[in-house]
């Protein structure tokens, strides 16, 4: 199958309420709805993705699904269009698929989380960790503490605490997939909060992998580059949104399809020997 005639930049110049829309992201975000193609390789296991309802955490659910997984998704009650799009496509591939809206920031809520997918699985094989809070900021003094805390509340604390409920009932082969960011190594100024915290998972996926390796659970990360979800006119200022994406050699962002065959790769048992990984998908550009 051909590569798409994939949007370039310059873009519209747009701005949503976090954590924004599909429908209204100009242009709609390739998510594989169209275009992914399933071979049998997650055959019979069960997953769950946080953020699932848009974006990459979208489009690893379809792709999930169409590889034979059951998918649970989880993601913020006003995000429940989005999400029961996102099913409607899990349970179009012939497999079962859970919705689960919750706000990670709060731990009764990840402990409701956990328990509500392992009842409804009766297990769990591979942890998407993929829900994120990212705000822009003009100049340092705009960043407040509140801010500061939000951000590492969802990107850093709520994984580790999923991953602490979890891990117990998860058997050997399972696999653990954290969303770091190339702001994990070369961070953005203007988003400060959020890419401190990236870097927390990327040092929490290499530290989690030598924990959790005698009990035969692999844990990796994914670190996107510039990739055009909803999450970009809702997390980023207007001008930053109009040239998103032109500064990698691929001259534009990427789209979450082309990032889910990465957490398929991390969830197969064929990558039985592949943890500790931080795997770059940047569209050329250097991340060191």
């Amino acid at each position: 199958m051909p590569i798409p005639d994939y949007p370039r930049p310059p873009f519209k110049p747009q701005q949503q309420p976090f954590p924004g829309k599909s429908a209204r992201t100009d242009p709609v975000p390739d998510i594989g709805k169209d275009s992914y193609v399933g071979h049998g390789l997650l055959e019979g296991k069960r997953a769950l993705i946080t953020g699932g309802d848009s974006g990459i955490g979208a489009a690893v659910a379809i792709a999930f699904a169409r590889e034979g997984a059951s998918v649970a998704i989880a993601h913020l009650p006003e995000e429940q269009d989005d999400a029961v799009d996102i099913l409607a496509q899990i349970k179009a591939a012939g497999v079962q698929g859970h919705s689960f809206p919750c706000d990670l920031r709060d731990p009764a809520q990840i402990q409701t989380l956990a328990a509500g997918v392992l009842e409804a699985f009766g297990g769990l094989d591979v942890l998407v960790n993929n829900a994120a809070y990212q705000r822009y900021f003009q100049s340092f003094e705009e960043i407040t503490l509140d801010e500061w805390t939000r951000t590492f509340a969802t990107n850093v604390h709520a994984p580790f605490y999923l991953i602490k409920q979890l891990v117990p009932h998860l058997q050997p082969g399972a696999s653990i997939i954290n969303t770091a960011s190339v702001n994990a190594k070369d961070p953005t100024p203007n988003i400060l909060p959020y890419s401190t915290t990236k870097g927390a998972v990327a040092n929490m996926t290499l530290g989690l992998a030598s924990l959790l390796a005698e009990r035969g659970i692999r844990v990796n990360a994914v670190l996107p580059g510039p990739i055009w979800t909803p999450f970009i006119p809702a997390g980023m200022a207007e001008e930053k949104v109009k040239t998103f994406g032109s500064q990698t050699p691929f001259g534009r962002p990427g789209q979450p399809a082309e990032l889910a065959s990465a957490y398929v790769m991390l969830a197969t048992d064929t990558a039985s020997y592949t943890s500790g990984a931080l795997i770059t998908i940047a569209g050329a550009q250097a991340v060191l």
